[in-house]
């Protein structure tokens, strides 16, 4: 249940950001919980593989360099979900990428831990 919570807030995430940043653009909220779903397999499958490989930079940086992990996730994932769902540039990846993880941070500590 909290993994299919966490694809939602992801969806919901998407659709707030693609309103406020003009660099992402989601066609429907459809799409977004599909982008979410992608998002989520990549995390699991292709993210422990690069951190693995990265791990040295990351210690040199100190947890940092996982916020370029997470940018290139979600480069994979507008890779391939095509037109429904695209970001411009790497920088506004980025931007996502740390902004999902506050926003993914602050709901994990005060309401869904709660339950």
């Amino acid at each position: 249940m909290g993994w299919l919570v966490g694809v939602l807030i992801n969806a919901i995430l998407f659709v707030a950001l693609a309103g406020y940043f003009p660099g992402l653009h989601v066609d429907s909220f459809f799409h977004a919980v599909i982008a979410s779903l992608v998002l989520s397999v990549l995390n699991g499958i292709v993210r422990p593989i690069l951190v693995l490989l990265t791990l040295p930079i990351t210690m040199i940086s100190l947890g940092l360099f996982l916020f370029v992990i997470n940018a290139a996730t979600l480069l994979m994932t507008d890779s391939i979900m095509g037109y429904a769902f695209e970001i411009e540039s790497f920088g506004l990846a980025l931007v996502i990428a740390v902004l999902m993880a506050l926003v993914n941070m602050v709901l994990y500590a005060t309401i869904l831990r709660r339950r």
